[in-house]
């Protein structure tokens, strides 16, 4: 909203009660601000101490939060990475960050799904105890038929930080790379493409001290090449600051294509975007680069997985010489892989829970 980080809640606690409040939950969360004079909103400080201290389990995503560095108790705290690689990479070079978040948690679970199998040479996490995916409300995201011709995506063009490397290699996190290996795909398919982005100027945008993956906005040069090769783009801060907003713009997509990161890709993680989850469960087709995510999901109807340019135009073809069948096939694929009910049943057994 400011274009900058900053150091107040004046956003995040009003954000936070209004979308617990659209789910019936308007006194069930807590926060506390961290980040400065440690005091707890929304539940008082005794009630979301008790509750950390006694849980069954406390998830914390990706690691973000450093609980024990907050002097917080704790029953069985659960890493769930949903951003994975990046905490394997680093604990197995040994860096002290990656040690850091290892020691402070009790079990692990994973969106990389071939983290610690054959496919993926990133070396998983000691105590993983389950591998999991999205899981996706899939009846918030039923809208009826598509009513925009173009494929969308959302995301950031340029981020910096993240980048890990693996045995002597490098592995990216921006996805700009890989965009710009299909940069002139507009122009080879009779589809409009559409990209979801902040548009604001590198210059415009103040990230503070201590950011761990600045986002770049997008230059002048770099807009003015996709534009002539043929991408839409839209201002995604206009509608990502909201969930029904976002929402808003992923339904009446014709469907999604999109790139993964460098780092998934060619580690082969398996991890695949919860954005694409959503497109699937809002019956949209969907066209996004192989993570090698075909071991646990089915490809080729619905969802194709692309490693070429050849790769892409074939499944633009599908797609678009039967859309109904490649919905309907979509549909099916978030129902019995991405369906909330049963990715968290199994993901709360694999723990033990």
């Amino acid at each position: 909203m400011r274009q900058s980080r900053v150091c107040d809640s004046e956003y995040a606690v009003p954000y936070l009660s209004r979308v617990a409040d659209s789910f019936g939950l308007e006194d069930r969360w807590a926060y506390r601000r961290s980040f400065s004079d440690k005091q707890w909103l929304g539940m008082n400080r005794s009630k979301a101490e008790a509750l950390l201290a006694t849980a069954d389990a406390v998830f914390n995503v990706a690691g973000a939060t450093r609980i024990k560095e907050e002097g917080l108790k704790v029953g069985r705290l659960i890493y769930l990475g949903t951003d994975p690689v990046y905490h394997e990479v680093s604990f197995a070079n040994g860096c002290e960050d990656g040690k850091t978040v290892v020691e402070e948690h009790d079990d692990f679970a994973t969106y990389g799904e071939n983290i610690g199998s054959g496919e993926c040479p990133v070396p998983p996490l000691p105590g993983l105890k389950a591998k999991t995916r999205q899981a996706v409300l899939i009846d918030l995201w039923q809208g009826g038929a598509a009513s925009k011709d173009a494929f969308t995506t959302v995301g950031n063009w340029k981020q910096a930080g993240c980048e890990v490397e693996l045995n002597g290699e490098q592995y990216h996190w921006s996805k700009h790379y890989d965009f710009l290996k299909f940069i002139d795909l507009p122009r080879r398919v009779n589809q409009p493409l559409e990209l979801a982005m902040n548009l604001a100027e590198q210059e415009t945008i103040k990230h503070g001290v201590g950011t761990v993956v600045p986002a770049f906005g997008i230059t002048a040069a770099e807009k003015q090449t996709l534009t002539e090769n043929g991408w839409r783009l839209v201002d995604a801060p206009m509608f990502t600051t909201d969930p029904w907003r976002y929402r808003d713009y992923v339904q009446p997509s014709k469907g999604e294509f999109t790139v993964a990161r460098d780092l998934h890709v060619r580690l082969r993680s398996g991890w695949f975007s919860e954005r694409t989850a959503c497109y699937l469960a809002a019956g949209r087709p969907v066209v996004t680069q192989d993570t090698a995510f075909g071991t646990v999901l089915p490809t080729g109807e619905g969802l194709f997985a692309f490693n070429s340019m050849d790769d892409v135009l074939s499944a633009f073809e599908a797609i678009n010489s039967d859309y109904e069948k490649q919905s309907r096939a979509a549909t099916a694929i978030a129902n019995e892989y991405f369906k909330a009910e049963t990715v968290l049943a199994k993901l709360l057994d694999d723990l033990g829970l």
